[in-house]
């Protein structure tokens, strides 16, 4: 016998009460026993399983219960019985915001009567008391039926009540009609109620997004001189013309004098050095406040304006921390952790020692009102009309703050998104997304093999994590250089953007100095940039011949033309006999729209293999001709069964991302559709 978990136990007690008859078990979608709420998209269907099951030979009946969190009044779906005492109901979620759901179950007598009935009739039985029975369930529901039923179960009555015609009054015993008005009125008397689950609705943004992050003071176009918001501005079409969707700025805010980086994390800043933006704040202001040198509030309001013409949200970073400048430490020295030499602790991650940057003290004897304020910061942009946040490490902070706060906002905003940047533990990153973050950096940029590429996405997609944990899969960030981007040249860059782009709905880059390929480290061993832009300004030729903005654009393309590609649990792995060589597939649910993308992990040779493909899932014969496009050039090949030879060198290609392609024996042609 299997043994019971603690969650197990933990629902026993909490359901099971004396003399339930009915049973409610394992219901799925449920996380951590229902403490957390599980996510969809709007317009998605939430599928519900259960076991259900009752003592004794009786007929259950269950139904789906479902409501938006504000609404008092529950809708109902029936659940059907599946196997094995498994019930499953759907319903669809329209609109933004948080739903509950539940389910309720009761022993049903009519159709434990209906059946025994039939059985009886079919054994050639005396069913006299057996209609009696009947009678009495039908005249107990007599009493809810409406008008219209009425006269039906009146009529129906009539011909169970004719003793002289027990033919006509076994068909009528019998019939759907009964069945189905029988089930509008059922006896709940002995129904059972799971508790209240939860599911946040997030916008469609949520799932299926292209972020492009870049730094404002980098934007002019004049050697040394800072950007503005109207150089952002001009490069907005330049970002829209490649099919991002999300453009991510660094924080917008002063930057601290105090202790101020130089070049390359320079304790001494050179004369004119700019900072880290995520040391905030000065005599200017803090968190509230637009840096002066990057333009106004209003500048601000009309980068985002003229964003949403061209289809791109602006998501703004928030980081909890202060430069020694920020008016927090003058104005709240409270919220800050003294040493014992009475100077505040600085951000430290030995050895690498942050001295431009105070952390907030979540351990502070005015939590509340610190936590007050740092919510009142995220209102404030939102008012702003900033609609996507991008939060800096929250693995360093209080995980009761996140659930309160994101929580809270999305109360009153639900359509606001957070991006948790937590390259951190996995439990304490699932924890993050169970606890409100919409997307989820993660270890995708370390996951290179073959091997660790299947594993990693397969537990997210695959597993309990899909239900609270939507991976944001990011190729590079202004921290992370990785040594396979470093040594692998611009082949490298090119895989590893497939692979962000087709294997995750959501993805993202850290630019122009990923288009561009820029991939000389701080120093052996070191993920960071030399000549990092997160301590000066660059001046960017993003229109160089070597840019891989043509791909890039191309890819974003197929994105948005194939909507398989915008979900992650439609993901799957296929064969192929070559460790270098990765091969996966996303579909639509009915397979008219088949995707397969072959990647080759290796940027120096060329590598080949023989890939199979399930083509009876496909609704493919193994014998019949098909063919697959790459959309990357268009060029066709004619397959044939379900294993196929591919090369891929690296000099010419790094990946095929073929659509199946049916062929029609009336038309004689190759079409997409089935």
């Amino acid at each position: 016998m299997k043994d019971k978990t603690v969650e197990d136990i933990s629902e026993t007690i909490e359901d099971e009460k004396i003399k339930q008859r009915v049973q409610i078990e394992s219901v799925q979608p449920k996380i951590n026993g229902g403490r957390f709420p599980v996510k969809r998209i709007v317009e998605d269907t939430v599928k519900v399983e259960a076991d259900i099951f009752v003592d004794g030979n009786n007929e259950l009946s269950a139904v789906l219960l479902y409501r938006e969190e504000d609404h008092s009044k529950w809708t109902e779906t029936p659940m059907e019985h599946s196997v094995n005492d498994r019930w499953v109901g759907e319903f669809k979620v329209s609109e933004i915001g948080q739903w509950k759901y539940s389910i309720c179950a009761w022993i049903d007598h009519f159709k434990s009567w209906q059946r025994d009935f039939k059985k009886r009739v079919e054994a050639e039985q005396n069913v006299e008391i057996d209609i009696l029975i009947g009678l009495e369930l039908i005249n107990s529901a007599l009493k809810k039926a409406s008008t219209r039923d009425k006269e039906k179960l009146n009529n129906i009555i009539g011909k169970l009540s004719n003793k002289r015609n027990k033919a006509e009054a076994n068909k009528a015993a019998l019939s759907d009609e009964l069945k189905k008005i029988m089930a509008k009125y059922p006896d709940r008397a002995n129904a059972v109620t799971y508790r209240e689950l939860t599911v946040i609705v997030d916008p469609k943004i949520a799932r299926f997004s292209a972020w492009y992050e870049m730094f404002p003071r980098s934007a002019g176009s004049i050697p040394g001189k800072h950007g503005t918001f109207k150089d952002v501005i001009s490069r907005l079409p330049y970002i829209a013309d490649m099919g991002f969707s999300v453009l991510y700025l660094p924080p917008v805010h002063p930057v601290g004098l105090q202790f101020r980086k130089g070049k390359n994390n320079s304790v001494n800043a050179e004369k004119g050095a700019v900072g880290s933006p995520w040391a905030i704040g000065s005599k200017e202001g803090g968190h509230y406040a637009i840096n002066p040198q990057l333009g106004t509030l209003k500048d601000f309001q009309e980068l985002i304006r003229e964003a949403g013409k061209l289809g791109i949200s602006i998501a703004l970073d928030i980081a909890y921390q202060c430069s020694p400048d920020h008016p927090y430490v003058t104005e709240h020295p409270e919220w800050f952790r003294k040493r014992p030499d009475n100077t505040i602790q600085y951000a430290e991650n030995p050895p690498k020692k942050y001295q431009d940057i105070y952390p907030l003290d979540f351990e502070t004897a005015d939590w509340q009102g610190l936590w007050d304020e740092l919510k009142n910061i995220v209102i404030y942009w939102i008012k702003q009309d900033v609609k996507i946040f991008r939060v800096d490490n929250p693995h360093t902070k209080d995980l009761s703050f996140w659930e309160w706060m994101i929580s809270g906002i999305k109360k009153e905003y639900p359509e606001v998104i957070f991006l948790s940047e937590a390259f951190t533990r996995p439990k304490l990153l699932y924890r993050l997304a169970k606890l409100g973050f919409s997307q989820s950096y993660n270890y995708f940029p370390w996951r290179n093999t073959k091997w660790e590429l299947t594993e990693f996405i397969t537990e997210l997609t695959k597993t309990e994590a899909k239900e609270f944990f939507r991976a944001n899969l990011w190729t590079n960030t202004p921290d992370i250089l990785t040594e396979y981007l470093q040594v692998g040249g611009q082949n490298a860059f090119k895989i590893r953007f497939i692979l962000a782009a087709t294997l995750g709905a959501n993805y993202g880059i850290y630019g122009p100095a990923f288009e561009l390929c820029v991939n000389r480290p701080l120093g052996v061993n070191s993920e960071e940039y030399l000549d990092s832009e997160k301590y000066e300004i660059k001046l960017w030729k993003r229109d160089g011949t070597e840019s891989l903005r043509p791909l890039i654009t191309k890819i974003n393309q197929i994105r948005n033309d194939n909507e398989a590609l915008q979900y992650d649990d439609n993901l799957e792995f296929y064969p192929i006999d070559n460790d270098s060589l990765l091969c996966y597939g996303k579909h639509s649910p009915d397979f008219s729209e088949i995707l397969i993308i072959i990647v080759n992990l290796d940027p120096r040779w060329a590598q080949s293999g023989w890939v199979e493909l399930p083509l009876s899932k496909f609704g493919i014969g193994d014998k019949k001709p098909y063919q697959v496009q790459d959309l990357l050039t268009g060029v066709r090949y004619l397959w044939n069964g379900p294993r196929n030879f591919v090369k891929l060198d690296p000099s010419k290609a790094c990946a095929h991302i073929f659509r199946v392609r049916r062929y029609h024996h009336t038309e004689k042609s190759f079409d997409y559709y089935l």
